[in-house]
Order: structure tokens, then C-alpha cells, then sequence
């Protein structure tokens, strides 16, 4: 995840620091080539960042493992800790809150948001109207539909 978002951050650029270009090229001459590790990744993620504002953005940070999201919020850390003018925008469902709040504590500002149920039920009947076989769509089977996603939505 940290890789795609070097990637990410360094397509942007005007140009590759030159750092950046070093560590790429003498990874390539390993046997075999290697990836950038962590260490790595990080400290390149804070040499760009601490010299301009960056918005990094995670969505969906509770369905990363939680080993790696541990990962991802420790570097995220260390990245912050080195680039003030950096904000990061991390979306995730409440069970997550605790670990982003131990790693991130200091940084940040949590604001909760909740899913309004008559939009999700808007949201659910246009989709089943776009439904290819709208034939096989009656009223009942679209109320049952609805109630089970609603059902299943309320516990995310």
C-alpha cells in the first residue's frame, strides 16, 4: 500500500528526486532486482513530503490485516513525524478507531459519520432498477432485498 502510494506521489512531481532515483537504480542491480523495503518506502514518503504539503488519503484502512494496518499506521506515524505540512484523511468502520488513535495520537481529529437509511434505500432501488432482468424483479423480492442489505449495513 505505501508503494502504490510513493508511486502515487511521485507521479506528480515536476520531477524524481534525485535520492529516489539512486535507491531505485541500486535495488535494480541486486541479483534479480528487489523491491523496496519499508524502511525504505518511509523515509522516501518523508523526504518528499517534508518539503511540501501532501494529503494522503487511505480509504477502507479496517479491511487491510491487522498486522499490516499496524504497519501502515506505524510508517503513516513516522511520516508525520517528519512532514508537518502533511495531512492524512483515513476513512475505516469503528472497530478500527482505537488502533488509528494509539498510533496516531496527537495528530489527529476523528469525526464519525453515519450512513442516513433513507439514502441507502435510494441507493439500492436505483441500482435494482438498472438490473438487466428486470423481469425477475417483483415488489416483494426488491422489499427483501432492501431489508437485507439495511439489516447487514446497520452492523458496519
Amino acid at each position: 500500500m505505501l508503494g502504490a502510494l510513493l508511486r502515487q506521489i511521485v507521479s506528480g512531481l515536476d520531477r524524481i528526486p534525485e535520492e529516489i532515483t539512486r535507491e531505485f537504480a541500486g535495488n535494480k542491480r541486486v541479483i534479480g532486482g528487489r523491491r523496496l523495503r519499508l524502511p525504505e518506502i518511509v523515509k522516501m514518503l518523508q523526504d518528499i513530503t517534508s518539503s511540501r504539503r501532501t494529503f494522503i488519503c487511505v480509504d477502507a484502512l479496517d479491511e487491510c490485516e491487522a498486522e499490516h494496518r499496524l504497519e501502515v499506521l506505524g510508517s503513516l506515524r513516522q511520516i508525520l513525524q517528519k512532514s508537518p505540512g502533511t495531512r492524512i484523511f483515513l476513512t475505516g468502520r469503528p472497530q478500527i478507531r482505537h488502533e488509528v488513535e494509539r498510533y496516531l495520537a496527537g495528530t489527529l481529529e476523528i469525526i464519525s459519520m453515519m450512513t442516513n437509511k433513507d439514502d441507502i434505500i435510494t441507493y439500492i432501488r436505483a441500482r435494482l432498477k438498472r438490473d438487466t432482468t428486470a423481469d425477475a424483479m417483483d415488489s416483494s423480492l426488491e422489499a427483501d432485498i432492501v431489508k437485507d442489505i439495511l439489516e447487514n449495513a446497520s452492523e458496519m
